[in-house]
């Protein structure tokens, strides 16, 4: 069964469902191949990721409802698919650091050969219009204050800050909200 995509313009998000995130795991790239369709990049996932799909993929394996809110592979709609990056959300509505009830909280990375060229701020477009067709209209994104990237496209989309909090794994993070409104 091929994995939910959500098409964009020029890039498809994959849901990395959690047969994908065990064949990458367990370095079966022809497996991700067949299953996903698309190429992973010979040095991804690097021990940060590895520590994000294994938590994932048991994510999935508890609830296996989840898997639609959770990573999907940035993948560039090329001949050749590569994976550029990944974006998803902290999980389903409720799950997010300002414990909103009907929020969910983004997140994404694009690799550092494709950044600057867009591809995130079309992946999280997306997105959240995918979320936005299951009824969700209040999205949270938590960012480092140093990432001056990653705020700026938040901001961009329309993201507004209105907090922060200590994360144990990144540190310090400033929280953004966006509330409806088309992006």
């Amino acid at each position: 069964m091929r994995p939910e995509t959500i098409a964009a313009e020029r890039v498809d998000l994959v849901s990395l469902t959690e047969q994908i995130a065990g064949a990458i795991l367990e370095g079966r790239r022809s497996d991700v191949q067949a299953l996903g369709r698309f190429a992973l990049p010979e040095d991804w996932p690097d021990e940060h990721d590895r520590r994000f799909l294994a938590l994932r993929r048991r994510e999935m394996h508890a609830d296996p409802s989840r898997t639609p809110w959770l990573v999907r592979a940035v993948v560039l709609r090329s001949e050749e698919r590569p994976m550029i990056g990944h974006v998803g959300f902290h999980g389903p509505p409720g799950r997010n650091a300002r414990h909103e009830p009907r929020a969910v909280e983004v997140g994404y990375t694009v690799f550092p050969a494709y950044r600057g060229r867009g591809y995130a701020s079309e992946a999280v477009r997306a997105l959240l219009d995918w979320a936005r067709g299951q009824g969700i209209d209040h999205f949270v994104a938590s960012i480092a204050p140093g990432n001056a990237a990653s705020l700026a496209l938040a901001r961009r989309l329309g993201f507004r800050e209105v907090g922060r909090h200590w994360d144990e794994a990144d540190g310090e993070e400033l929280e953004l909200e966006l509330l409806s409104g088309a992006v």
